[in-house]
């Protein structure tokens, strides 16, 4: 079976966080990269456009705390969106942090290889939206592109409880 290069697979929220996404940070415009010769030449950077949906990229830092590996801890989702995306509101832990738990909507994880002297299989993930893990079912409002992790085993600690 052969699957052609940059094919994205649709994933619900709780199979990439199945413990849930703390935000680090603020949403920011994914930029293409500039190599020394043209920012000599004067040139300015652009925002980069989504090759599939054609909707211009933001880039969100997460923390994963089911993360098993320290390199995994610290994840970018690509969210695709005409207009910069408003995170919801965060949350004071204590005086002078605060954090800001987040759902996506719409996630697709696409492989490729990471690392530079050391490869490893890694994936880019995007997500067509930012929601609050507060409003109940915000995950599972994906349009149908995922289905939670866990099936039938999530709905049987949910009854049981």
């Amino acid at each position: 079976m052969a699957i052609p290069y940059g094919t994205r697979f649709a994933v619900g929220f709780e199979q990439v966080f199945p413990m849930g996404a703390l935000m680090v940070g603020e949403v920011a415009p994914d930029m293409d990269y500039l190599s020394q010769e043209d920012k000599a030449r004067g040139k300015q950077p652009k925002q980069r456009v989504d090759e599939k949906t054609g909707k211009r990229q933001w880039k969100v830092m997460v923390t994963d705390p089911s993360a098993e590996k320290e390199r995994d801890a610290s994840v970018t989702v690509v969210v695709t969106a005409d207009h910069q995306p408003v995170p919801p509101s965060s949350v004071q832990v204590m005086p002078g942090m605060e954090v800001r738990p987040v759902a996506f909507e719409g996630m697709t994880v696409e492989p490729r290889v990471m690392g530079e002297k050391f490869k490893y299989q890694g994936f880019t993930i995007r997500a067509a939206g930012i929601a609050s893990p507060n409003a109940g079912a915000a995950p599972k409002r994906s349009g149908g592109e995922g289905k939670p992790a866990g099936g039938p085993a999530q709905g049987d600690a949910k009854t049981a409880a």
